[in-house]
Formats: structure tokens, C-alpha cells, sequence
């Protein structure tokens, strides 16, 4: 079993006290949009802190598991921490930004295909047209112990990056591995393109 850890502890600090995991998308909540292609692809897991009570409403009826992160206020680093030792035991795990409002389970399912196609690697994720890294990030369990040490704002990148040699792409038709929608800038040019 490869669970799919959904990241939504974020403050959405950027959209001036909208929640951009509440915007529509595909005429629903983002973060609801997201979980559903996730739950096609394995068993879903949803860390969660700032909002966390508004966020589970907009996941009510989902079989999935929220996940309460109480680190998640140091930052992403620490949500990551915090979440990723609460999966259950598990050979490898996927890890989805819940503001990519582009990510599909075809394109969860490519990474997926990645590590069993290129089983030596230790990291496997979606990348632009272009080649730039990007989401969903498959982890080999073997990084599990890494995330224990992990702090302040970088995320994993301080894990990621000198693994390049291990790690393998997956490239996407567009940018949809790097569309992130943080401002309510980004939501309004969005929904004037996809409109």
C-alpha cells in the first residue's frame, strides 16, 4: 500500500484572508478537488492545522484521514515532520501540495508507474513540459528517517536536492506539476484562463 499524503496545514497567508483551498475548482473546493484525485489512486491521508476545522468541512463525506499537525505553525519543514510520521508503515509514500489545482490521478498514477519502471531510484516526481521538478513527490520509505530531522521553511528540499542522481521525472503535457494558486492575483488570472 503506497498512501498519498495530501499537505493543507498551510495558513494561505497570500490571499488576504480568503482560504485559497476553499476556491472553486471544476465546481468545487479546491482541497476537495484535490482529494478526490488522490483517493482514486490509494489510501489518502490530509495534514491539516491553520483551518483546520473549515478545511475537514470541505472533505466531509471523503474516505480518507485527516492528519492534525501541530507543528505545521513553524513551517512547511515541520508540516512534513509532523506528517509524514503519522503514515502507517508502507513501502514508498506520495506527497501532493494541496494548492495544485491541476494535478490529476492520471498523473499521480504516471508517477507511480515511474518507481515501478525505474525501481533503483529513490524519488520520483512530476516535472514541467520542460523538465523543471515539480509534484506529486513519490518517496522510497527509505527516506522516512530522513524526515524526522527536517526544520524550517524549506520543505524537503533540503532532503531532495542532493539526491538528484536518484531521483527520477516524470514530465507533464504543461506546467500543471508547478501551477500553484497563492494570491487572489493568481486565482482570478487562472479562472480568466480556464474559463
Amino acid at each position: 500500500m503506497i498512501p498519498v499524503l495530501i499537505l493543507a496545514a498551510g495558513a494561505s497567508s497570500r490571499m488576504r484572508g480568503a482560504d485559497k483551498l476553499a476556491q472553486t475548482v471544476n465546481g468545487q473546493p479546491l482541497l476537495r478537488h484535490v482529494a478526490q484525485q488522490a483517493i482514486a489512486v490509494g489510501d489518502t491521508f490530509v495534514a491539516l492545522h491553520h483551518r483546520a476545522a473549515e478545511r475537514l468541512a470541505l472533505l466531509d463525506g471523503l474516505r480518507l484521514t485527516p492528519l492534525l499537525v501541530p507543528e505545521a505553525a513553524e513551517g512547511q519543514s515541520s508540516t512534513l515532520r509532523g506528517a509524514v510520521a503519522q503514515l502507517p508503515p508502507c513501502e514508498a509514500f506520495m506527497m501532493v501540495l494541496a494548492d495544485l489545482p491541476e494535478i490529476t490521478t492520471a498523473n499521480m498514477r504516471a508517477v507511480l508507474a515511474a518507481r515501478t519502471a525505474h525501481p533503483d531510484a529513490l524519488i520520483w516526481r512530476g516535472a514541467t513540459s520542460d523538465g523543471k521538478p515539480g509534484h506529486p513527490v513519490l518517496f522510497d520509505a527509505r527516506l522516512r528517517p530522513e524526515f524526522a530531522t527536517l526544520a524550517g521553511d524549506g520543505g524537503g528540499a533540503a532532503l531532495v536536492k542532493p539526491l538528484r542522481d536518484k531521483t527520477i521525472l516524470v514530465p507533464f503535457a504543461d506546467d500543471r506539476a508547478l501551477l500553484d494558486l497563492d494570491t487572489p492575483e493568481d486565482w482570478t488570472a487562472y479562472r480568466d484562463r480556464t474559463n
